[in-house]
């Protein structure tokens, strides 16, 4: 039987542990950590995003997070915590589910982008 979305979704929610804007915050002042916004340029673009994310389309993260991949981008660590987010959570959750099977050990969701701002996180 083919999977759903849904159960994407509530699979990646099981294994990818959410954290608030006040423990994101914490975590920030460790260089060892990386903040990833995977929006589309365009969202990131109309909004900001978090004081110093790395902006990752869902739609690359494979390609710029696997250690071997000829893409990679450098800033993205296996060794670093990682924290995801998105617009609403569920891209996030998806890239946090994709991140641990590339071998990524310690990632969080922070969920959405608006939980961020409303909680008077910094915006650039």
């Amino acid at each position: 039987m083919p999977r759903t979305v849904e159960d994407m979704l509530a699979e990646a929610n099981t294994a990818v542990p959410p954290i608030t804007p006040a423990e994101a915050r914490a975590l920030l002042a460790d260089p060892g950590t990386l903040v990833g916004d995977v929006r589309d340029a365009p969202e990131v673009a109309a909004s900001g995003k978090v004081r110093g994310a790395v902006n990752i389309s869902r739609g690359m993260i494979e390609f710029r997070a696997d250690p071997a991949s000829p893409c990679r981008d450098e800033r993205l660590s296996p060794e670093k915590t990682v924290i995801v987010y998105g617009a609403s959570g569920g891209r996030s959750t998806l890239v946090g589910k994709t991140l641990q099977e590339l071998g990524y050990q310690d990632v969080s969701d922070l969920g959405a982008f608006k939980g961020w701002v409303e909680s008077g996180g910094e915006v650039e």
